[in-house]
Order: C-alpha cells, then structure tokens, then sequence
C-alpha cells in the first residue's frame, strides 16, 4: 500500500538558505548522523541540482540500507523532489515545498512512500511514523544550523 504524510516545518531562517541547506548533500549527512548514513556515489558532496544522483548507505531498524535517488524536479526557492531509482522501497518520493507565511519560512516535506516489506499495519504503525521523526529531525537540524543555534540532543 502506497502512504503520504506531510512534515511541516516553520523557521526564522531566509527562505533561499532553506532551500538550499536541503539540498546540501553535506547538510543531509550532518543531520543523519545517528543512522550513520553516507554518500557513497555519485554527487556525494555539496548542492544538488535538477537531475542529480546521489546513493545513500545508512543503518535504519538496525540493517544496513542503500539507496539511490535523484532530483526529479527542481524550481528554486520554492520546489524539489527526490524520488528512489533503486532501493529498499517499491516506490519512495520526497517532495520539498518551501514557503512564507506569517513572517516565517514554512518547509514541508511530504512523503510518498511504498513499502516491500512491511504489511499494512506495519507501515502505519512503524515505518511512517520513523519516516515522519527522522523528516522532522532533520528538518530541524537544518533550521537550527542556519539560525547559529547550539544542537540541543533531544530528551
């Protein structure tokens, strides 16, 4: 079964910054750091752009995971996606949307995701809520970064 859930974040950050932070091959690895997750291959390393690849390894439920996305679209500041070429997903899509609203820069993450693995109840309730904290973390983490604010590990 394919689900969709959105993460929205609301920052006091330049809108533009925003953007570009989740881009940021190195920003996503910073902020993934408690799944150890890398890049491997191709762009493994600064800004993506429109058509980009990039291969992802990192540790999630304990296992060892690889996957391949790409930028798919892109209309800076306000746009992106990243979708799954290979991977542990029958269908993983990533699209960012960015925002002002009320004098704050508003990103949401919504998710598309399809997993091989995990039945229906599994799915919704342990992967999509993993999915949903790890978005938030790193939504967090960027929003953080850009605002000079020391990291605060969560309690």
């Amino acid at each position: 079964m394919t689900r969709t859930f959105t993460v929205t974040t609301r920052a006091s950050v330049p809108l533009e910054d925003l953007f570009d932070a989740s881009l940021s091959v190195d920003a996503h690895v910073a902020s993934m750091s408690a799944s150890g997750e890398r890049a491997i291959a191709g762009v493994t390393t600064g800004i993506m752009r429109l058509g980009d690849s990039v291969t992802w390894r990192g540790r999630h439920f304990g296992v060892w995971f690889t996957m391949t996305s790409k930028i798919t679209e892109l209309e800076r500041p306000n746009v992106f996606v990243d979708e799954q070429q290979r991977g542990p997903f029958r269908r993983f899509r990533h699209e960012h949307r960015f925002e002002h609203e009320d004098g704050v820069t508003v990103m949401r993450d919504i998710i598309t995701v399809a997993s091989p693995v995990f039945g229906q109840l599994a799915e919704r309730l342990v992967l999509v809520p993993y999915l949903r904290r790890l978005i938030r973390d790193r939504g967090e983490h960027l929003t953080r970064t850009l605002s000079g604010r020391p990291h605060m590990p969560p309690t």
